[in-house]
């Protein structure tokens, strides 16, 4: 018999916070959100069964403020805290603060986060493992001239990488050896304002790489399971715009090959909990480890949907200390998944941020079409936290369905009012490299024209959501639906705008 988990503080805010208080409510366990002043009306507070005030102030005394969160939790006689992803979901200092106060943390162990969380030495554990990494240094040694030294002994191009932290922070490709000091100085500098952390490892630069990630599951009865991978190539700035799977890189053979060896690293370390074993792949069909992530990841639906399993679900069973309900041979992948992350942002503008009144979601009816988004019409997007307003996932038996549904799901969440990267998302899923699978982390640079038609007019747009907005019959076809697709409501003609 397992603990008992009664009520669950989620320690995030926005669409994963929602979606962690859905999987609670499926299991009769009581949420409480948290939000700082200006965020009362939020959908995940709104969502919860209580809501509880940070305050106000930088992230540092509200949503990273391990100590009020904690004090909160003990007032709300909260019995466990998920941490989402982002914030403190990979801070072990955390999770070791809410284990030593008698709250499930829900999540791996803090030696797990401190482990896989630094990148030299989660790259020592897995050449003792056996697991292929990418050949690199990663020494005390940070002089500059010794990090050259060791550049020119891997050979250009390298990449120079912060050994704390993620989301691309840190990080400098460098091409030429007379670029080197330069790129290498910005980066110690990046990781430093970032992480607090200025140490780097150099790797070899892989060109024409694929980002391809497993998602893994474990509990504390030895059971270490994997649910496949996500192909997540085509980024920006190192932050993952599409992601699908099943990945089209590879047959049956290299695919058990990846997935088999994520989970023999969970059972290595004896992990507990969701997790996501991230690895690189080259033209010659070779992958390498390249770092793990302790959380649960953005794009785990598209994950649920083929697999047909909930994450959150099985990580809050994992914390209770109860065993997995599924063996390895009953998880299986069907039907193809694709998910896009809706930025506010203006991809002709380099995906520069953009902020402004959310005036209209959308509502979307088609089967197989998930939207996560902790966005209502009337919300006001700013500048404090990420620019991902919504994650919109699709699922149909193939690739070709799915990205099909998903061009159409696209134009039913306009998301007007907002400048967002919508219409940037419509030309990649259109684009003949995308179409024939040849998705590298480069597919943004390589496709820059992309961008560029993305750029649409403020007027235009204006015109567009003033017309929808004021139409008299536009409640009564909102609630009965005129349009033909099914009871779909067709912004067929809004596609291309955006304020």
């Amino acid at each position: 018999m397992g603990q008992i988990i009664k009520k669950v503080l989620i320690a995030n805010r926005g669409e994963i916070a929602c979606r962690v208080i859905h999987t609670c409510q499926e299991m009769g366990i009581k949420t409480v959100a948290i939000y700082t002043e200006g965020e009362e009306s939020a959908l995940h507070v709104q969502t919860a069964d209580e809501g509880f005030c940070l305050g106000s102030g930088p992230l540092s005394e509200t949503y990273l403020n391990k100590q009020k969160i904690l004090d909160i939790a003990k007032q709300t006689k909260s019995t466990a805290i998920h941490p989402g992803y982002g914030f403190l979901s990979e801070n072990a200092d955390f999770c070791e603060l809410v284990e030593k106060n008698k709250i499930i943390f829900i999540g791996p162990k803090s030696e797990h986060i401190q482990l896989m969380g630094d990148k030299i030495t989660s790259k020592k554990k897995m050449m003792e493992i056996g697991v292929p990494v990418i050949p690199g240094y990663q020494g005390s040694d940070q002089e500059s001239e010794t990090l050259k030294k060791h550049a020119n002994i891997i050979g250009f191009p390298v990449l120079i990488k912060a050994t704390a932290g993620g989301g691309g922070k840190g990080m400098r490709i460098v091409e030429k050896e007379e670029n080197f000091f330069q790129e290498l100085e910005a980066a110690k500098r990046e990781a430093q304002s970032s992480f607090g952390n200025d140490h780097v490892l150099i790797e070899k630069y892989i060109t024409k790489p694929r980002h391809i990630e497993v998602q893994v599951m474990s509990d504390t009865h030895g059971n270490h399971l994997h649910f496949y991978e996500r192909e997540c190539s085509i980024q920006r700035r190192y932050q993952k715009i599409v992601e699908e799977t099943p990945s089209v890189a590879f047959g049956d053979e290299l695919r058990h090959q990846i997935c088999e060896t994520a989970a023999l690293i969970t059972k290595e370390i004896n992990y507990r909990g969701a997790g996501t074993v991230e690895f690189i792949l080259d033209t010659d069909d070779r992958f390498y480890f390249l770092e793990m992530n302790t959380r649960l990841q953005v794009e785990h639906p598209i994950t649920e949907l083929v697999t047909g399993a909930d994450l959150v679900h099985h990580q809050i069973i994992v914390a209770k200390g109860e065993k997995l309900p599924l063996t390895q041979n009953e998880i299986t992948q069907r039907g193809h998944a694709i998910e896009v992350r809706i930025y506010a942002e203006d991809p002709a503008n380099n995906f520069f941020p953009t902020t402004g009144e959310v005036q209209y979601v959308g509502k979307g009816r088609r089967p197989g079409v998930r939207l996560d988004t902790g966005i209502k019409s009337g919300d006001m997007v700013g500048v404090s936290f990420d620019p991902m307003v919504a994650k919109l996932i699709t699922y149909a038996p193939n690739r070709t369905q799915c990205t099909e549904k998903m061009k159409k799901a696209i134009v039913d969440f306009p998301f007007l009012g907002l400048k967002t990267n919508r219409e940037y998302l419509i030309n990649v899923l259109d684009n003949e490299n995308f179409v024939k699978g040849n998705t590298y982390t480069n597919f943004v640079a390589e496709n820059k024209e992309l961008q560029d038609s993305a750029n649409t007019s403020v007027e235009l747009a204006q015109v567009a959501l003033a017309h929808l907005m004021s139409s008299k019959n536009y409640t009564n076809q909102s609630a009965q639906s005129s349009s033909s697709d099914n009871g779909i409501e067709d912004f067929s003609g809004f596609r291309n705008q955006h304020l």
